[in-house]
């Protein structure tokens, strides 16, 4: 965990540098999307992001992190974060694939993570991605200054359980961050919580949002591989992600288009 002191704040001119970052993870996430379907490998993925971040001149935030091996994690209905892409992993059918991507221009990073569909996905992993994204913007919507981090996580659990007649896991084990000349940095941002609680929200932060929810419990391990986190009982899960400045007027979402 981070501490308060550790928090960087931004100005409006490295804001727009994260932007620049933010708008080329648009671009990997929006062409994967457009151009993913069965028979293709994860490794096709990573492919298609690390062109489009050689293009716009952008380097990967993932690539050689921690030895972590490619441009992008591919994780694949159990899987929940952290897969890596292989030559070997063919996309089916249904599958339910969550892409996380992060981009660096001049020092400065941006992260985000959506989930795509392969084909025609069964109604309720389809549903568990909309509810993801949903409480992706739930969290948005509650990062305002004056605000704390465990309004985030308050807002995005309350909204989750709102589902009564689901099980539905929200990871604990892996949260949200904090995020500017580092990928991951203060404060942290966990996707449960109590209102009020945490770091303050404050003008000139910028953090990662990130709900990881899974069908069942929210048991989860890493694979042999040291990086693939999936669900314990096998379930399907889903992974959401979005940077977003703190400023005066409210959320700013910085990895779009």
């Amino acid at each position: 965990m981070f501490n308060k002191a550790q928090i960087q704040l931004k100005t409006p001119e490295q804001f727009e540098t994260m932007r620049k970052a933010g708008r080329v993870v648009a671009l990997c996430l929006e062409e994967i999307q457009s151009r993913i379907k069965p028979g293709m490998t994860t490794l096709d993925l990573d492919l298609i992001a690390r062109n489009i971040m050689d293009k716009e001149g952008a380097k990967p935030s993932f690539l050689g992190y921690h030895g972590f091996p490619a441009v992008i994690c591919v994780s694949v209905n159990e899987e929940v974060v952290h897969g890596i892409p292989r030559k070997s992993k063919i996309l089916n059918e249904g599958d339910l694939v969550s892409i996380d991507c992060g981009a660096i221009i001049n020092g400065w990073h941006g992260d985000a993570a959506i989930t795509i569909g392969v084909g025609n996905v069964k109604p309720e992993h389809q549903q568990l991605s909309e509810i993801t994204k949903q409480a992706l913007q739930v969290g948005i919507n509650a990062s305002l200054p004056g605000n704390h981090v465990g309004d985030i996580g308050f807002a995005i659990e309350n909204f989750v359980r709102s589902y009564h007649d689901l099980k539905i896991g929200i990871l604990e084990d892996y949260v949200g961050h904090g995020i500017g000349t580092e990928m991951h940095m203060a404060p942290s941002v966990p996707n449960y919580g109590k209102a009020g609680t945490g770091v303050e929200l404050v003008e000139g932060m910028a953090i990662a949002i990130e709900p990881m929810l899974v069908l069942g419990s929210n048991k989860v391990h890493v694979l042999e591989d040291d990086w693939t986190v999936v669900s314990s009982e096998g379930s399907f899960a889903s992974h959401w992600e979005n940077t977003i400045a703190i400023t005066k007027n409210g959320p700013e979402i910085l990895t779009k288009l």
